[in-house]
């Protein structure tokens, strides 16, 4: 699938840092429980988006060939003094401008290590974070009890991504119980009501004996799962129920459920 442009990322990076840096501004607590990852508080979750983009921008800026340890990231885990959501923010703003300024100086192709051995360029860190901070936007916007919006060319973009990880990570893990999609083949037709016909928002993934394949189109499957583009891939990333307002499952809704529980990359 075509993805977007590297400057592209880097643009969306920068945008999704501000809005996030928002939800810290907005005077939300930042002690609440966010409820899609119920382990962590809002700053928690603030504190681990951060510290992935310093983690990528020492990755990208020393040309690492191999993975960086997290305790070797400059600041990685945020300012020293918890709840002060002044410091967390300017933290915050200074991380943005460093990984974004790194991966722009980078260009897409260079050389980098990356847990997706075909993919060990720079470039394919710029797309991983964008889309690794809209998620975690959204959490934390829900945490907050904000509106969530997101950009619809982002959003696909992101559903693609989503989509290549369960491919590869059934292909080197799928031993692992979590993550075994076995049993009879099914499909799963995603379907964004609101999208440009332009954008081919629908995709058909199918899974089984045979692993895990997908692509775009409109196709009968086993089981639909209908509705606004943001709200289909929130909910594909078990960030939305999907019994959710505007969410529509047609046909065999166990077998949705029964991906949406196993199918989980991160």
């Amino acid at each position: 699938m075509t993805v977007l442009s590297h400057d592209r990322y880097c643009d969306e990076i920068s945008r999704q840092t501000e809005q996030l840096r928002a939800v810290v501004a907005s005077g939300a607590d930042l002690s609440a429980t966010v409820p899609t990852c119920p382990d962590w508080s809002l700053e928690d979750l603030v504190r681990h988006m951060g510290g992935a983009l310093r983690w990528v921008e020492t990755l990208v800026r020393t040309r690492a060939q191999e993975n960086v340890p997290y305790d070797q990231v400059s600041l990685g885990a945020g300012p020293e003094e918890r709840g002060d959501a002044v410091a967390l923010d300017k933290w915050l703003a200074q991380t943005g401008e460093l990984v974004v300024a790194t991966l722009r100086e980078a260009g897409p192709d260079t050389a980098v290590w990356s847990f997706f051995p075909e993919k060990a360029v720079s470039g394919f860190w710029a797309r991983r974070m964008t889309h690794e901070i809209t998620v975690h936007r959204a959490d934390a916007a829900l945490a907050a009890g904000l509106d969530y919006e997101l950009s619809p060319e982002i959003a696909v973009d992101a559903m693609d991504e989503w989509l290549d990880f369960g491919v590869f990570l059934q292909r080197v893990r799928g031993h692992e119980e979590a993550l075994r999609l076995d049993g009879p083949t099914r499909t799963v037709h995603l379907h964004a009501t609101d999208a440009d016909p332009a954008l081919n928002a629908e995709w058909l993934v199918e899974f089984g004996p045979d692993g895990v394949r997908w692509r775009r189109g409109h196709e009968k499957a086993t089981v639909a799962l209908r509705g606004p583009l943001t709200s289909v891939l929130l909910a594909f990333y078990r960030r939305l129920p999907l019994d959710s307002p505007g969410l529509e499952v047609l046909g065999e809704r166990e077998v949705l459920e029964f991906w949406v529980e196993r199918a989980s990359f991160g």
